[in-house]
């Protein structure tokens, strides 16, 4: 059997209503429905893009990770999703700058 996914993002998009850091501060939700919507205009059938909880990650956000393998990224805008995007989701290959 193959598995559904080839690739499963998960971005933390928790919001901290005291103030301390959180994904959601540096626009997590909307990085995330470009991902989303990035993948659905590539056609990435096997590729699927969630909201996570917090991932626990606060100070580093935002921040997301890719299974099967586990590769944590953090990330500041589009240009670093659709990066991530060609890399890693097209070509299999780690984005090394974005790496945490």
């Amino acid at each position: 059997m193959t598995d559904f996914y080839r690739y499963h993002l998960f971005f933390c998009t928790h919001l901290r209503d005291d103030g301390t850091p959180c994904c959601q501060a540096n626009n997590a939700q909307q990085l995330r429905d470009y991902a989303k919507q990035r993948v659905k205009d590539l056609k990435l059938k096997k590729v699927r893009v969630n909201n996570a909880g917090c991932l626990n990650r606060c100070a580093l956000g935002p921040v997301m990770v890719i299974y099967p393998e586990g590769t944590w990224y953090q990330y500041q805008n589009e240009n670093d999703i659709d990066e991530i995007i060609e890399s890693h989701l097209l070509n299999g290959k780690v984005v090394e700058r974005l790496k945490r």
